[in-house]
């Protein structure tokens, strides 16, 4: 089973990231073949600086790697290490319906807030599809709100194979985690690089600090119960088991339990739950050129792996010469 995800070097990755995407590929390695690739392509859209997105994709890799993705068991590398993909975003282009494109909730979103629309944008879902097909990926691990564009992927597939007449790609699956939630930032919103409100797991302890102890809280007297559906708490929970939870909200309606305590655990689950990941990053940050090494290594692998899916699609096409 092949299993496909990626993620776009936009901004620093934090614990919303980790526990909606990084953990599980990771856990995911052991259920099949994981191809996971940072999605530099798909950055062009938002991060318009060279040298910051060079910055931004080492980032996401060292991540990676130091929460356990082990690129020899798995494929990690950079997208536009795959120049195939483009060429396939083409060909699936010509197979895609505006209307589709045009039902997208990000372009929707765009164009309700009355905010520029560039064609990366409304292309998004073309490219993610050909990221997904070019490997005939079985699996694909993703968000609520990357639902729909793998549902665009499926339709796209779909619609290739029928004007073709022949079973190029396969209809990829989605694999969403349900227990998951939407990971509050320290303002109350989703936690987002865009809003400029998230916890950073590598951060230093000292920034870091700052950060947690910024954490919206309600004016409510220490003596008085707590609302433990509040921010804090619903980040607090996520490093906390079902006993520790049900200890801690206890306490909270008991009354007698202050924020500020509850942030200060918070921060030491934090630093204890990534001090040895943290580790292995500061270890792996010495030797960027291995990392390097190991992005062209997995762009090695992919291509190799997409170019017999590539070149049916060619054939089925008419754009190589007959065999």
């Amino acid at each position: 089973m092949r299993i496909l995800s990626g993620i776009q070097p936009s901004g620093e990755l934090h614990i919303g990231n980790y526990f909606g995407a990084l953990r599980q590929h990771v856990e995911l390695q052991a259920k099949g073949q994981g191809i996971y690739f940072i999605a530099d392509y798909h950055s062009m859209t938002s991060v318009r600086d060279a040298a910051e997105r060079r910055r931004l994709v080492l980032d996401v890799a060292l991540d990676y790697l130091a929460c356990g993705l082990d690129p020899e068991q798995s494929i990690l590398y950079r997208q536009s290490d795959v120049p195939e993909v483009c060429e396939l975003q083409w060909i699936l282009t010509t197979v895609t319906p505006m209307g589709l494109l045009e039902r997208a909730h990000s372009y929707k979103d765009k164009v309700a807030n009355g905010l520029p629309v560039e064609h990366g944008l409304f292309a998004y879902p073309v490219l993610m599809a050909a990221d997904i097909l070019i490997y005939n990926s079985d699996l694909v691990p993703v968000g609520q709100d990357q639902k729909q564009h793998l549902e665009m992927t499926r339709d796209i597939a779909g619609s290739f194979n029928h004007t073709y007449g022949v079973e190029v790609f396969r209809l990829p699956e989605p694999h969403i985690l349900e227990d998951v939630a939407v990971v509050p930032g320290v303002d109350g919103r989703k936690m987002s690089k865009s809003y400029d409100n998230t916890l950073r797991m590598f951060w230093p302890q000292k920034r870091l600090k700052k950060a947690v102890m910024s954490i919206v809280t309600d004016s409510t007297p220490v003596a008085e119960p707590k609302d433990t559906t509040s921010v804090v708490f619903q980040l607090w929970s996520l490093f906390a088991t079902e006993t520790e939870r049900e200890e801690m909200f206890a306490r909270a309606q008991a009354g007698g339990l202050g924020y500020g305590d509850v942030k200060k655990d918070l921060l030491a689950r934090i630093l204890d739950h990534f001090g040895t990941l943290r580790e292995k990053r500061e270890a792996l940050e010495k030797d960027l050129d291995g990392v390097e090494d190991l992005l062209a290594e997995g762009a090695k692998r992919a291509r190799t792996l997409g170019a017999p899916v590539l070149e049916a699609a060619r054939q089925a096409s008419g754009l190589s010469r007959s065999q």
